[in-house]
């Protein structure tokens, strides 16, 4: 079931949006070369303690996961597409690293990722993140009352295939409220004029996963939890928790 937001609901999920702001920087700001992931989800958690907000990742088990979700953040390194779990893991220079995050506060949830290299970037590393964000930002400017979710997909597809990249199949984006996984779901390939009728009031978490590879495909880590791309590629994920308005797509979770 799709839930409508009314204004004031959007208004107490942009507090929830500005956590999830919130912890990514601290993140952003505590990864550095040598440092351990698990010392990046310490730093997300000490965020949404501060804030008396909640983690809607923290013993999330879905049905394909072995364990419930042990963190409060998803740490995704080089080859890893999403769902990373933290470890002891030391980042080390030249690392692609993607963190997603989520906070429930006030019985409202936002959830966004972003992807960053750590230390001395490699040059195809930037274009791959460049072209996740460039599919994003595709995929918000397409969001807009009177489309359809099909025109959100399609932004998103084609700029991943202009730019030579896969994107893993069976996962992408997904309505988000008072849960964090909500209908609708959001495909990050589609074709434009199909599928589910945007509203004012509709709230997304829109993220494309882009694979440098080229390929589709992936595999899943021994964790139950990881998927990695199935060549070995680097990959990419950024996010944003989005309204549906009448005065055009609103992002939730900027800072």
């Amino acid at each position: 079931m799709v839930e409508i937001k009314t204004d004031a609901a959007l208004e107490a999920m942009r507090e929830a949006g500005r956590v999830v702001a919130q912890a990514l920087a601290a993140v952003r700001e505590a990864a550095g070369i040598g440092v351990p992931l698990l010392e990046l989800d310490a730093a997300a958690r000490t965020v949404l303690r501060r804030a008396g907000a909640g983690s809607p990742f923290l013993g999330y088990r879905p049905s394909f996961a072995p364990a419930p979700f042990p963190a409060v953040i998803c740490t995704s390194v080089n080859d890893a597409v999403v769902h990373g779990i933290p470890t002891d893991y030391r980042l080390r220079d030249g690392d692609l690293v993607s963190i997603d995050c989520g906070a429930e506060l006030d019985g409202w949830t936002g959830d966004a990722a972003i992807s960053f290299a750590v230390g001395t970037p490699r040059p195809a590393d930037l274009d791959l993140i460049d072209a996740t964000q460039r599919a994003l930002d595709a995929g918000i400017a397409a969001a807009t009352v009177g489309s359809r979710m099909g025109d959100i997909s399609h932004a998103i597809g084609d700029v991943a295939r202009r730019a030579g990249c896969g994107m893993p199949r069976d996962f992408g984006g997904h309505g988000i409220g008072r849960r964090m996984h909500e209908d609708p779901e959001v495909p990050n390939r589609g074709r434009p004029g199909r599928g589910f009728p945007l509203r004012h009031g509709l709230t997304l978490a829109i993220e494309p996963m882009l694979m440098a590879g080229g390929r589709d495909d992936y595999r899943t880590s021994t964790d139950g939890w990881t998927l990695h791309t199935a060549d070995g590629s680097r990959a990419a994920h950024i996010e944003h928790t989005v309204a549906i308005t009448a005065d055009g797509p609103v992002i939730l979770t900027a800072p």
